[in-house]
């Protein structure tokens, strides 16, 4: 629960600070911590000032302030003054050389990961963070770039072991010269509760954004549930979203929770009617460029009539036509990348790429059932609605079908829906609704400079956002919510949530625009959805967790779930899955100080699925699937959910345990990935060989490195749990022995406080999980420890 919202004045503050000397100190072009350096050859135009000169006052809740200001001696800011204003500086912060490191950084837009190195000029552009390792002194010192006035900032490499640090407002209308608290440094023994003071102190000072431990969770975060998205894509409608609901349900596995992904909205391209929904649209891609052009469902969801799944003459349903739509479409986006790639290659007469592309599309339009109105899918009528006088009604549209699902699957407590952050992947079309909305061009920030090509960029790019005027956000959101709310929609799916940095230059900057638009989201959060019904994606970036995460309380913590590798890589079904942990693992490290760290959906039928359902089964959050019709593995399944749909959730967030912090889980071919967590009774260790892929820094792109995918050994000990970061897990870790239950190989043991490490060796895309149960001693001879239920994988 979430402390009183006192706030502090600046005289009661002044009392609290601390009086201990500062553990950091610049002097003479030196950065030291605890009279050790850290940093060589800072430039004279930077600066460190503590917590305490700051900071010294919040309007943080008292208990938070006290926190920080009993800790201010651990931690400080650094600037830097240059002579000239601009929109965008870059400092060095100073070098280090031969230090290990681990950090985060964007490797997208808004997708980011972990790398390791040992040098300033090891970090990558966009870096979010770094830890540096400091065993001369046993501890551990984060520097984090946060928010200064309007502008963001991200560490960057330099040359000859410099780190360097980017500070932009977004906007050439805004400028700076000077900054005096661009980022913080901070210093622990324990890297876990270093990342918690940290952003504790940035809380404090900021007052932006609150931590997870003054909020909560929605609800859903101890359930099983099914989202639509690889099920179809696109073509999602009430029929098959019901068939989808009713297959778990006769496996035995009501979902709890509904995600009915992309593919719900009234969207168009601007050449479109602007009335009409677009057509036959089948994979993610062919609606980036497309935009709200009304703020309810469309057609095919508009038309649907209550009862319609209800009684015995439903209509008829082919649980096999999303999966030929799909495959068509995919056939589709092959010959345009032939077509692509030949025009690339100089070929100047493509007309028989043009013709093969054009049958295609003629192929996937009878499928639908021609001119895009998918007779026969089982929606109801197929001439569907003119006007929107039947989304008021109880009998029709939104309304009709989420009330009929929740009287027929009693369990199904929350329905969500997906929508991007601007409405659309292309935002909201200019004169289609009462928002004022402008066609804003996309402009890159040359951070991105270093990212991964990626087709959503592109697209986003090539169409532009129909930008809702920032005064607008309230109004913007609420419009959508309020609506969505009173046709039983519990919660929703905000995506694409870091496109507003590409717009921002007409809008006082990135800072400035963020704040207004995160501001409507809270305020409709709030008021629409029970404070909690939100789960945010794509959005890994400081600017959204330093601003964005006032309300929310809950987000994707790793790329999407790839079935297979988009570019066709032959090792990608396979070293996708492991990058997807790793990615989840090491965001958990800062994401988990703001949010519910969410590790996405996978499909149960995957190759890997047993891969993903061992993370899932301890990463602490909630467990769901995109299965598709007819795709479930409910053996699988039931092993990491009850029979009522809730789910045996570890009490904390999964992290890396200390051991690979500063290693490469993914090609340095020796590291297992290891997290730990815990449960009620004990302790838990995942051990994952994730082996076989990774970033190239050369090529800007995560590629298989085969070589690496091969078996592993390494050790598993009680002490690689982090008791300490929870109070009641405390006391656990302080056993002198504990019952040990491999879920995997089914083996169960005793061992002591200070036993030998355990010996493991994993297979590629495989895993062991490891229990750690306390044994307690009852009298006469007696033991009793708690291993739990061992059909399932925690």
């Amino acid at each position: 629960m979430a402390p009183p919202n006192d706030s502090i004045d600046t005289t009661i503050s002044t009392l609290i600070s601390s009086k201990k000397d500062n553990f950091f100190e610049l002097r003479n072009g030196k950065l030291s911590v605890k009279n050790t350096p850290l940093l060589s050859e800072v430039p004279n135009n930077v600066t460190f000032k503590t917590f305490s000169s700051v900071c010294q006052s919040s309007a943080a809740p008292l208990p938070l302030f006290q926190r920080a200001q009993s800790l201010s001696f651990k931690g400080g800011f650094l600037g830097f003054t240059q002579p000239k204003p601009s929109d965008r500086l870059i400092n060095s912060l100073g070098k280090f050389d031969g230090r290990d490191f681990v950090s985060i950084f964007r490797f997208k837009t808004w997708w980011s990961t972990q790398w390791t190195g040992k040098s300033g000029s090891d970090v990558q552009m966009e870096t979010q963070w770094v830890m540096l390792d400091v065993p001369e002194i046993k501890s551990y010192v984060v520097v984090i770039p946060i928010i200064e006035s309007s502008f963001r900032s991200a560490i960057h490499p330099g040359t000859d072991g410099h780190m360097l640090i980017c500070a932009e407002s977004g906007s050439s209308h805004v400028k700076a010269s000077s900054f005096e608290s661009i980022a913080y440094v901070h210093v622990s023994d324990n890297p876990y509760t270093l990342m918690r003071e940290a952003y504790t102190a940035v809380r404090v000072h900021l007052d932006t954004f609150r931590l997870i431990e003054e909020k909560s969770p929605p609800p859903l975060v101890n359930k099983f549930g099914w989202c639509t998205w690889d099920a179809f894509y696109l073509t999602v409608e009430p029929a098959g979203i019901w068939h989808g609901v009713k297959e778990f349900a006769d496996g035995g596995l009501s979902p709890r929770f509904l995600i009915i992904d992309d593919g719900w909205q009234s969207i168009n391209n601007d050449g479109d009617d602007p009335n009409e929904d677009a057509k036959n649209l089948v994979l993610g891609g062919t609606q980036m460029t497309a935009r709200l052009h009304r703020l309810d469902e469309c057609e095919k969801f508009r038309k649907y009539k209550s009862g319609l799944m209800l009684g015995p003459n439903r209509p008829p349903f082919d649980p096999k036509k999303p999966k030929m739509l799909i495959s068509k479409a995919i056939e589709i986006e092959v010959a345009e990348k032939s077509r692509d790639k030949a025009a690339q290659a100089g070929v100047t007469d493509l007309s028989k790429y043009e013709a093969e592309i054009a049958k295609l599309k003629k192929e996937l339009d009878e499928m639908f059932g021609g001119g895009g109105d998918e007779k026969g899918s089982g929606s109801g009528s197929s001439k569907g609605c003119s006007d929107c006088s039947c989304k008021s009604s109880e009998n029709f549209g939104m309304k009709a079908f989420t009330k009929d699902l929740r009287t027929n699957f009693k369990g199904l407590d929350d329905i969500y829906v997906w929508h991007a952050l601007a409405g659309a992947w292309g935002g909201v079309r200019p004169g289609a609704t009462h928002l004022k909305s402008k066609i804003v061009p996309c402009k890159l920030s040359p951070g991105l400079d270093g990212t991964m090509t990626d087709l959503a960029v592109v697209k986003i790019i090539e169409g532009s956002i129909g930008l809702v005027d920032p005064d607008q956000a309230d109004d913007f959101y609420d419009s959508m919510h309020s609506y969505l709310s009173k046709v039983g929609i519990s919660g929703v799916k905000v995506d694409v949530i870091h496109t507003l940095e590409y717009v921002s230059e007409d809008y006082g900057g990135r800072v400035e625009l963020a704040k207004a638009y995160y501001k409507g989201l809270s305020k409709s959060l709030a008021k629409n959805f029970n404070g909690t019904g939100l789960i945010s994606s794509m959005q890994q970036c400081n600017d959204f967790f330093l601003l964005g995460t006032e309300q929310i309380s809950m987000g994707r913590v790793g790329d999407d779930f790839w079935f297979q590798d988009p570019n066709g890589d032959p090792m990608g079904v396979y070293w996708l899955q492991g990058v997807h942990m790793i990615h989840c693992a090491y965001n958990s490290m800062w994401m988990g100080q703001f949010i519910q760290p969410d590790w996405d959906m996978f499909q149960s039928d995957h190759l890997c699925a047993k891969f993903h359902a061992g993370s899932r089964a301890i990463c602490g959050g909630p467990v769901y699937v995109s299965d598709s019709l007819g795709g479930h593995n409910f053996d699988l399944l039931k092993k990491l959910v009850f029979p009522d749909g809730t789910i045996p959730k570890c009490i904390h967030f999964a992290l890396p345990t200390r051991d690979c912090l500063f290693k490469n889980p993914l090609f340095d071919s020796k590291t297992i990935l290891k997290i730990w967590n815990f449960n009620k009774y004990g302790g838990v260790i995942g051990a994952f060989n994730c082996q076989g892929a990774g970033w190239d820094p050369k090529e800007q792109r995560i590629k298989g490195y085969s070589q690496c995918y091969k078996p592993l050994s390494g050790s598993v000990h009680a002490t690689d749990i982090e008791w300490d970061q929870k109070t009641e897990a405390k006391t656990m870790g302080e056993a002198e022995e504990y019952a040990v239950y491999l879920s995997e190989t089914e083996k169960l043991f005793t061992a002591m406080r200070d036993s030998a490490p355990i010996s493991i060796t994993i297979q590629p895309s495989t895993f062991e999980i490891f229990s750690f149960v306390p044994i307690k001693t009852l009298g006469q001879g007696v033991k009793f420890a708690p291993i739990g239920l061992t059909n399932l994988f925690n």
